[in-house]
């Protein structure tokens, strides 16, 4: 017997694609592109195990196959899944066996699923390895490392059956006051561009594709708040917000989802420019185009009707929705004439070619024997101690004595592994993770006495436990003062249609940050900065190390003496904090977001338009810590950044930027030396303060120098022209070299129009 088309491997898949669309009904076409149900609605136990349930078997009857299965293996407060009934690795695999062999029996084309899960920072599944947040991430600079460690998060992903993983990455913190600022590289473009290339790369080595989320603008909605409406010029959603997802379709994204937000008076599911004119006809994209959960059936209230709202969806170029009903009835509007065959056929041929493509005819579930990847835990823990900040330091108390008598650690996120990981994360084993307060106990030299008291909630007005805090802190040589936020959810915590936190249940569960949760003030909770100005009273040094998942407005009148951001280190991030307080590592990090001195200043990103203010009359308009900061525990001198070339074509620019760096200090420095770019006169839009255009670790050991290199070429060079394409426009830029934004040195470099002018 000849196997039709579709079924043979050694085909191209174009011709599997059209093979086997040839053969479907309108039902099954429309099926192929929905992503309806739950996963975890798909299972339930059955004594040791767990089976199939008949809502499963029932939405497979109803289009013959399924598109796709959202959250198979997820666990969370949202989900209520938990050890008790929920899928752990072993059984996780099984169950996702036991779908597609279902699908491929029981319907008559035998199409696989799709299983998508969140992946976040990490697998979101019961003992799914959770990395540090992505903001965490962005802190470490080091694309290399945090594609090393995604690689290892997505192998526990395809181990597990799925093919998927949902991964934000595309949005800025251009306001710090969104609850998901947590789920960002960073504010700049660059950086978030350099990162998520690591985050495709690392995932295709495991053979997992990503579907980049959110698409496009979502960092700007108004207020920081969240699936708001942003206003957003077109030329600054090309210059700001496209970058990261214009560098993760060239690295191979399989798909793109699209953001809540408006943009140009549409939500972005529905907008045609953003999905089909520029994604797809500009950009040659062939991926698939994911809804955000539910974003779908809010496009009813434009259209006034379920079908109308689909045909709205599939014609702006969205493949694939998420928990909608309104896909389901993509084919009442074909019947209806509201969106043509051919076009539902496009979105069904681009869903089918992402299966032919991961192997899902021939393999649906990963063999036995896949590849070995790294293991995400110890990578986990090595993106933790690579991110953790020193953003102010007086008087050399860090790093800590081995040699202390006692040692006070304090504060609401001392001791608490829920509040240090972030938001999107599953249940974790008691015992499984290392606070600060057990990392700091750990590392301490036998003999130190190291005390706690929590002296605080994370939220509230109660001072009740700040006195005998402040008796802990008089009595010891240092305190440790762990502040900051959670996104730790709770069952306590009321949910949205789409698992977004109900912002009014927030302050009740503790939750200062997350989905849903934003924040009009970022300065801390007042029991915590009451905790913090009678700790400083004492007279006792203060380290303070803050766990958060935004940048908080620290008051300055209580300076301690010496702050460190851990952003969420995630479960082992206690250790790696403890590492470098006591100087077993060097503080790495560098910021990936301007800190405020308060929310009236918003906003403080640093790559602002030049328009040359001159600041607010009752305080400053500039950050507490600049784009790019962060102290070590050396001293570093730089040189004057050095051309090999003061004049470049705009055709065919190349020239290279030096700066020597030297250790002037006693220990090792680990440098993130960063070049930026500032326009002074040319091009066709007004030109920002500066802009990151490059980035270089060295590792100098004391007394000795090293140097920074840099191509400077096209993508140094390019900025957003006329047409909204990128070119090199002539005119005259300064190089900047520096160590943080704001301390930079400058040459001047020309571009003329011709391509022959290299001087």
């Amino acid at each position: 017997m000849t196997l039709p088309r579709y079924r043979d491997p050694a085909a191209p898949v174009p011709d599997r694609v059209r093979d086997l669309l040839d053969r479907m009904t309108l039902p099954e076409k429309v099926g192929q592109l929905n992503q309806r149900m739950y996963g975890w609605d798909a299972y339930e136990r059955a004594g040791d195990g767990h089976r199939l349930t008949d809502a499963f078997r029932a939405e497979v009857a109803a289009f013959d196959g399924m598109g796709a299965l959202y959250g198979l293996q997820r666990a969370d407060a949202w989900s209520g899944v938990g050890f008790a009934d929920g899928l752990d690795a072993r059984d996780g695999a099984r169950a996702a066996a036991a779908v597609q062999r279902y699908l491929v029996d029981h319907t008559r084309l035998g199409i696989p699923a799709l299983l998508v899960e969140e992946m976040p920072h990490g697998h979101q599944a019961l003992d799914g390895t959770v990395l540090p947040v992505n903001l965490a991430a962005g802190a470490t600079w080091d694309p290399r490392l945090y594609a090393d460690a995604v690689a290892g998060a997505a192998g526990e992903l395809r181990a597990r059956g799925a093919h998927i993983a949902l991964v934000s990455a595309l949005d800025l913190v251009r306001d710090p006051r969104w609850g998901r600022s947590e789920e960002c590289f960073a504010e700049d473009p660059y950086l978030a561009a350099r990162m998520t290339e690591a985050l495709v790369e690392g995932a295709g080595r495991a053979g997992v594709a990503v579907v980049l989320k959110h698409f496009a603008g979502q960092g700007a909605t108004v207020g920081g708040r969240n699936s708001a409406a942003t206003e957003l010029g077109t030329r600054e959603l090309h210059e700001v917000h496209l970058a990261a997802a214009r560098a993760g379709v060239a690295a191979g994204a399989a798909g793109v989802m699209a953001a809540y937000n408006e943009f140009d008076g549409l939500p972005c599911v529905a907008s045609r420019y953003l999905l089909t004119d520029l994604l797809r006809t500009q950009w040659g994209f062939e991926g698939v185009v994911m809804a955000d959960g539910t974003a779908v059936d809010r496009l009813v209230r434009l259209t006034g009707d379920p079908v109308a709202a689909g045909a709205l969806a599939l014609d702006a170029g969205c493949d694939l929705s998420l928990w909608d009903d309104s896909f389901t009835r993509l084919g009442e509007a074909v019947e209806r004439g509201l969106v043509s065959e051919p076009a539902l056929d496009a979105a069904v041929a681009r869903v089918l070619a992402l299966k032919f493509r991961l192997g899902l005819f021939e393999a649906p579930v990963p063999s036995a024997d896949a590849e070995v990847l790294p293991d995400p835990g110890e990578l986990s823990e090595r993106v933790a101690r690579a991110s953790v900040t020193l953003l102010s330091h007086e008087g050399g108390v860090l790093p800590l004595s081995r040699g202390l008598r006692r040692i006070a650690v304090l504060g609401p996120n001392a001791d608490s592994l829920a509040q240090q990981i972030g938001d999107y994360t599953a249940p974790q084993r008691p015992g499984s993770g290392i606070t600060v307060l057990e990392g700091v106990r750990a590392a301490a030299a036998p003999g130190t006495e190291v005390v706690h008291g929590r002296g605080c909630d994370l939220v509230g007005e109660d001072v009740s436990q700040v006195p005998a805090a402040v008796a802990l802190a008089a009595g010891s040589d240092v305190a440790v003062l762990v502040l900051g936020g959670s996104s730790a959810r709770s069952p306590d915590t009321v949910f949205d249609a789409n698992g977004a936190a109900v912002t009014g249940s927030a302050p009740a569960t503790g939750m200062t940050c997350g989905e849903g949760v934003d924040l009009a003030d970022l300065a801390l909770p007042s029991a915590q900065r009451a905790l913090l100005a009678a700790v400083s009273a004492t007279g006792t040094p203060v380290v303070v190390v803050l766990v958060q998942g935004r940048p908080h407005a620290l008051p300055e009148a209580d300076a301690p003496a010496a702050v460190l951001s851990a952003w969420y280190p995630g479960p082992r991030g206690g250790r790696a904090v403890a590492e470098v307080l006591f100087g077993d590592a060097e503080p790495r990090g560098r910021l990936p977001v301007s800190v405020p001195r308060s929310a009236a200043q918003l906003p403080v990103f640093y790559n602002g338009k030049d328009h040359r203010y001159r600041g607010y009359v009752d305080q400053s308009a500039g950050p507490l810590h600049a784009f790019g900061h962060g102290l070590s525990y050396t001293s570093v001198e730089y040189g004057e950044p050095r051309l090999s070339h003061t004049r470049v074509g705009a055709r065919a620019p190349l020239a290279t930027c030096r700066v020597t760096v030297r250790n002037t200090g006693p220990r090792r420095a680990e440098e993130t030396v960063q070049l930026y770019v500032r326009r002074l006169s040319g091009g066709t839009s007004w030109p920002r303060v500066r802009e990151l255009r490059g980035f270089v670790r060295l590792s100098i050991a004391p007394g000795a120098e090293a140097d920074a290199v840099f191509e400077v070429g096209p993508d140094t060079l390019a900025s957003v022209g006329r047409d909204l394409r990128l070119a090199v426009e002539p005119g005259v830029v300064e190089l900047e070299t520096g160590p943080a934004s704001d301390r930079t040195r400058g040459v001047r470099l020309e571009i003329t129009d011709s391509a022959s002018h290299a001087t």
